[in-house]
């Protein structure tokens, strides 16, 4: 049985793969968090930069903000995810799969694995422009690992939610609108000011959203800043979420199967 779901998911993961080589969505998951990363670095970083650092200027902003477009760019894979699973929903070829001999779930797998291997890419890219533009990590080599993985599960997750939305969107038009909010949460977060600069309900609301502990644990890990309990709650928060949106999207698609 093993060997059977790994055949299978290898397969849709090749399937996945060679239709994103032919509509790449790397671009986009690079083009908006750089053109925001150069915006806020070059156009607000000089007076935000000694808002959060008395004369720390650009450089010292670069180092805040780049942990919030990381989670900016991650944020935006749900919506590319619940867009190629409506595809996959609304133009037939999931019902031929469903005629064939083939490992359900794999179908979903190939979805996920193949997004979360654009998503690490373009968080490499990213990452790379943000040393460009002043971005000066700390991080040990452990840390980088830590980071990374950090950065993986909370990808996981939301490609996760952007499954779960894709299955329950009707046509691909309402697909690409259910996992938008999530964008918001970085700005709505610790990604781009501290939470405390807020006013106090909504500094509530910046501090205790999933987004902030990851973004906290990210900046700590590779800057060096306080973590605190920041990063057992990214943990919980991120296992939670990707726990929830697979039982969601598992019973949305044995639903889809059963009708």
């Amino acid at each position: 049985m093993t060997t059977y779901a790994l055949r299978d998911s290898t397969t849709m993961l090749r399937r996945y793969l060679l239709r994103a080589r032919r509509y790449p969505l790397i671009g986009f998951l690079v083009g908006i968090p750089v053109i925001m990363l150069l915006l806020f670095v070059y156009v607000f970083g000089g007076t935000l930069g000694d808002g959060i650092a008395a004369g720390g200027g650009r450089a010292a902003y670069a180092n805040y903000v780049t942990p919030g477009i990381l989670l900016l760019a991650i944020a935006s894979i749900a919506q590319l995810t619940a867009i190629g699973v409506a595809q996959d929903m609304t133009e037939g070829i999931i019902n031929r799969f469903r005629t064939m001999a083939i490992f359900r779930p794999s179908v979903l797998t190939g979805h996920v694995i193949g997004n979360l291997a654009q998503m690490l890419l373009a968080l490499a890219v990213v990452i790379g422009v943000a040393l460009l533009v002043g971005f000066r990590p700390n991080a040990t080599p452990v840390e980088w690992l830590a980071a990374t993985g950090m950065l993986t599960l909370v990808s996981l997750a939301v490609i996760w939610f952007g499954v779960a939305c894709g299955l329950t969107a009707r046509t691909v038009e309402s697909a690409s609108n259910l996992p938008m909010p999530l964008i918001l949460l970085p700005f709505l977060g610790s990604g781009f000011v501290p939470t405390d600069s807020m006013p106090t309900g909504v500094s509530l609301a910046a501090e205790y959203q999933p987004f902030t502990p990851v973004m906290e644990t990210i900046r700590g890990l590779l800057l060096g800043t306080g973590i605190g309990n920041s990063a057992w709650l990214a943990t919980a928060w991120c296992t939670a979420l990707t726990v929830l949106c697979f039982f969601w999207a598992r019973s949305r698609y044995n639903r889809e199967a059963a009708h």
